[in-house]
């Protein structure tokens, strides 16, 4: 292996990991707000609605990730407005538009390889991700979505605060919830384009509950549940980027078995220690 060949290993292992560090600080702080507020099927459908904005990206040759954007915000909003103004059910509006964007989605993607000397990824790279092909403008931009999705929970962390644990004291306390509710939804939008390279469409829901789900059985706290959240995602990402080096599985895939399993075991442990909680309480209490 000559020094270029190095080179190259170095970028892509180095690009790797830092794409699973960025993704990690998103799904430990938008994921948070998924769990808590209960938009686990909501962030479903804009993932997979997203497809069809990739494959329209390729079928007209420009990058990927702004076609997931225009496809995953439009999303965002029209379920938004569609729930506050036009009274249309989340679910209606999400199941239309997740097939929709799917089907778009594998449509334009079988039409760009029609065309001659057009590269076009395979289904299994995009829908259960290759963090191995992640390139460093893509970094970029994944950086530039990250930082201007902090910037804004940082400006109204106390809206949202309130948005998700209690909407009618929202109401009543002047906060403008309709609106909020579309920015919360635009940033979980925002999110799912920037994990799409790292776990691939099928499995963004996973990487952007677990976490957060773990965090969320050791404490109540929004604050350090979403640190908590954060650095168990990145022991978990970085974790199953080595797991499918070593196995040769698609990124996606294994990161997400890694985190079940870490879920699995920490609600037992859990569960094993309250209930060893309760049984030292008894026989101290039996002792008296």
């Amino acid at each position: 292996m000559n020094l270029n060949d190095l080179l190259l290993m170095f970028d892509l292992f180095q690009n790797m990991f830092i794409a699973g560090i960025l993704v990690s600080i998103i799904c430990g702080i938008i994921g948070t707000y998924v769990v808590v507020k209960r938009l686990v099927f909501i962030s479903g459908g804009i993932a997979h609605t997203s497809f069809g904005g990739v494959g329209l990206a390729y079928y007209l040759g420009f990058e990927p990730m702004f076609g997931a954007i225009i496809f995953s915000l439009a999303t965002a909003i029209s379920v938004g407005v569609g729930t506050l103004k036009a009274k249309i059910r989340e679910d209606s509006t999400i199941g239309m538009l997740w097939a929709m964007g799917m089907a778009l989605g594998v449509i334009f993607i079988n039409l760009t390889k029609e065309k001659t000397n057009v590269y076009v990824p395979t289904y299994e790279s995009i829908l259960f991700g290759s963090i191995m092909l992640v390139r460093t403008n893509e970094l970029y931009i994944m950086a530039g979505l990250i930082i201007i999705i902090l910037v804004i929970v940082f400006l109204f962390f106390k809206e949202f605060l309130a948005l998700t644990f209690d909407e009618e004291y929202a109401k009543v306390s002047g906060v403008r919830t309709g609106a909020l509710y579309i920015v919360l939804l635009c940033l979980i939008a925002i999110t799912v384009v920037v994990l799409i390279k790292v776990v691939g469409i099928i499995l963004i829901i996973a990487l952007l509950t677990i976490p957060a789900a773990i965090s969320g059985l050791f404490t109540h706290s929004m604050k350090r549940m979403m640190i908590f959240a954060v650095i168990i995602s990145i022991i978990l990402t970085i974790t199953g980027i080595i797991f499918s080096i070593e196995t040769n599985w698609p990124s996606g895939v294994a990161i997400v078995l890694v985190s079940g399993v870490v879920f699995i075991i920490a609600i037992i442990s859990k569960n094993v220690w309250a209930y060893l909680k309760r049984r030292g309480s008894k026989q101290r209490l039996n002792n008296y």
